[in-house]
């Protein structure tokens, strides 16, 4: 399946926010998106970004989501088919599906300091689902399942290093976290008010509506 593969910071250029995509980095004075405050392709650092009509404003929101994320149109649209099923607020299904993916689970445990990054630890079989290798970023969680390390995967540098810092990250009200031993389990499934998200969800649903 095709991905995006171009420099993560001309996304946030794109649409005009910091969607935080490079963890700790976009903290720092090396995030472009501090230094240069315009779409790709703008010579002129003094440019102003062009008005947006309703319908383009909508289309950033929805853009927004699918970069935080790290979805192609695709599979953004197979989960806003499925949140459009499930009873209740359409928009407010979609944030809980997003959510309830396993990279993103394992970003929100603190165990990754970016959602690409996390993504790459499930794709690379660090990361364990109730005791079994499980590869598949896209993987929906449920309240009670377990998110560990391999074992092999412990005896890694990068996992060595998470063990002094995973005590100074914040976790989200409906996951826990055994910081001793790395164990994450989900207690129950998040309400769109435990979601922190940087766009409209509103937009979203208005955008596919047409």
């Amino acid at each position: 399946m095709g991905r995006y593969t171009q420099a993560n910071c001309r996304l946030c250029r794109r649409v005009g926010d910091k969607l935080m995509l490079k963890g700790d980095r976009c903290f720092t004075s090396k995030c472009a998106f501090e230094r240069r405050d315009v779409p790709p392709g703008y010579k002129g650092v003094t440019k102003r970004r062009p008005k947006k009509s309703d319908r383009g404003l909508q289309l950033q929101e929805k853009q927004k989501a699918r970069y935080t994320y790290g979805l192609l149109e695709r599979q953004f649209r197979k989960f806003f088919a499925e949140a459009e099923r499930l009873p209740g607020i359409t928009g407010e299904n979609l944030l809980i599906l997003l959510e309830r993916r396993l990279d993103n689970v394992v970003f929100r445990l603190g165990f990754a300091g970016s959602r690409p990054q996390a993504r790459q630890l499930v794709r690379h079989g660090h990361i364990l689902l109730n005791g079994r290798k499980t590869d598949i970023p896209s993987c929906l969680v449920k309240p009670g399942d377990a998110i560990s390390w391999r074992e092999g995967s412990t005896k890694s540098e990068y996992y060595k290093m998470l063990v002094q810092e995973i005590e100074g990250r914040t976790i989200p009200g409906w996951l826990t976290l055994d910081k001793q031993k790395l164990v994450g389990q989900i207690v129950n499934l998040p309400t769109a008010e435990d979601i922190e998200v940087k766009f409209n969800e509103k937009a979203i649903v208005e955008y596919y509506s047409r």
